[in-house]
């Protein structure tokens, strides 16, 4: 099921707590204790405690049994689960973290350290937000007004408000406090961010990629009892010194999604050239109606040029997709998010026929691209138009492609052929994109690279304007092919059963 605000049917939700700890023998326990402010809350209905010992040099170790020995004595109750772990060799706050985020299963995960510097009282603040807000992450602040701090370190405020500054900056938020421990954030959102951090660096590098993926953010105020170096804090200005190089690093990088089944990073990268993004809209623009059926709109980049619409249908299979599709119905009425495969028939929208329907990078993923095809005239109106862009040239196959997951590069005859065979006949056939060729040969072909550059993406967006302008006058075949089609003579039409040889000869 995908993950959105329509899918959860209960107000309630549940909460895993990712504790690192490093040397903390006198103060982890009482700072786990502190937890069990967490099982009055009526918003949740299981917490999930991972505490990883990130191979502690003083008896943290045996302060983490000695508590585990009190929970089997006195245990806290139904709404509790417990995971201790521990690391053979220290990792870093950003190692121990992922090693938590690996074994967390609830529907949000937030940060807690081991210290007695921050309260969970305040996490109860924030997770309404979540229920009521369609929150993605929320960050406790120390610098909201509302909630107290101990008065201590003024050149740490100062540093601590620049390096703010500097992330909002390079992100284009507004937050007040980067640095905070408590962050919020909704556990499969958090697993889809590649944590690439082993230290405190990973507070900048987690805020300016969630800020990279449009997460939706808000902040709390909380209260903070900073504690002095002689009472065991660690950050110092080192620290600060790695974080400022983290923010210059984190801010010319879009490492934003962990490998997955859908090809979210390399859709990604591809995102970094809206400007091509609004040549392909124009050039299809001229054969969009009002009623409109969009099959892999990813995160609504195509989508957006196409609006205002009658009624627009954006459908996606991947549900991080989904979730940023979701959101722009909050202002956007007169459209509708569902995830549909493109395959399977019965993920269609149970709407009536639609005017258009664009596929555009869609049939080549699937193994039967005719079935596809008929899927998508099951739900076109008689008048109606298919629109279908597809990657040209079987010859150009090459790592690009399979790690995009195309079974196929088409010629035009087999476009145009899958599309009889499936009942629908070619109008026109677009050639588009003659530009990239040289480009996708290079790297697919030649270097076999298993990604798009940054660079490269940047350079294209920069050079839309010209290629748009020249590229019906390079003399190469284009790289993709965009095809508009209509419903074919219902006599003409081969059934699913039907050889591509005996369709011919009838």
């Amino acid at each position: 099921m995908a993950d959105t605000p329509a899918s959860r049917t209960t107000r309630t939700t549940s909460l895993s707590v990712l504790v690192p700890v490093y040397n903390e023998r006198y103060l982890v326990q009482d700072s786990l204790r502190r937890l069990r402010v967490l099982g009055e809350s009526p918003l949740l209905d299981r917490v999930q405690v991972i505490v990883v010992d990130d191979a502690s040099r003083d008896q943290t170790a045996l302060a983490l049994e000695h508590f585990q020995q009190m929970l089997r004595v006195e245990p806290w109750g139904p709404k509790f689960e417990w995971k201790f772990l521990r690391h053979e060799q220290n990792r870093g706050k950003g190692g121990a973290l992922r090693t938590a985020l690996a074994e967390a299963d609830c529907y949000l995960c937030v940060f807690h350290d081991a210290d007695l510097e921050y309260h969970p009282r305040d996490l109860l603040r924030m997770i309404p937000l979540f229920l009521e807000e369609d929150a993605d992450a929320v960050y406790g602040s120390r610098f909201l007004v509302g909630g107290f701090h101990r008065v201590l370190f003024f050149r740490h405020y100062l540093g601590n408000r620049l390096l703010t500054f500097l992330c909002d900056f390079v992100s284009d938020l507004n937050i007040t406090d980067m640095e905070t421990c408590y962050k919020m954030v909704r556990t499969p959102l958090l697993k889809s961010i590649p944590i690439e951090s082993n230290d405190f660096r990973i507070e900048p590098e987690l805020t300016i990629k969630l800020g990279k993926r449009n997460a939706r953010i808000f902040e709390v105020p909380i209260s903070y009892s900073g504690r002095t170096y002689l009472e065991g804090k660690k950050i110092g200005w080192k620290d600060g010194v790695k974080a400022l190089l983290a923010i210059l690093r984190f801010a010319i990088s879009d490492h934003l999604y962990t490998p997955d089944t859908y090809g979210s990073q390399i859709l990604e990268r591809m995102n970094r050239a809206p400007r091509f993004t609004r040549w392909m809209a124009d050039t299809v623009r001229p054969y969009v109606g009002e009623r409109v059926l969009e099959i892999g709109a990813g995160t609504g980049s195509m989508t957006r040029h196409l609006l205002p619409r009658t009624l627009v249908w954006a459908a996606d299979v991947n549900p991080l997709h989904l979730r940023v599709l979701h959101r722009m119905t909050q202002t956007i009425p007169y459209l509708r998010v569902k995830q549909v495969d493109i395959a399977r028939p019965e993920t269609f929208p149970d709407e009536s026929k639609f005017d258009s329907v664009l596929c555009l990078n869609g049939i080549e993923h699937v193994a039967d691209d005719v079935a596809a095809l008929r899927n998508l005239r099951h739900v076109l109106d008689d008048a109606g138009r298919i629109i279908v862009l597809v990657p040209q040239g079987p010859g150009l196959y090459g790592s690009l492609d399979e790690v995009l997951g195309h079974h196929r590069r088409y010629t035009r005859q087999q476009l145009v052929d899958a599309g009889e065979r499936a009942g629908l006949r070619a109008v026109r056939v677009l050639k588009f994109n003659r530009s990239s060729v040289p480009a996708w040969w290079v790297n697919g072909r030649l270097l076999r690279k298993r990604k798009f550059g940054y660079v490269q993406m940047k350079v294209l967006n920069l050079l839309v304007p010209v290629l748009r302008v020249v590229d019906r006058w390079i003399p190469l075949p284009p790289l993709s092919l965009i095809a508009v089609f209509e419903k074919a003579d219902e006599k003409q039409v081969p059934s699913a059963a039907e050889t591509p040889a005996a369709a011919a000869a009838r």
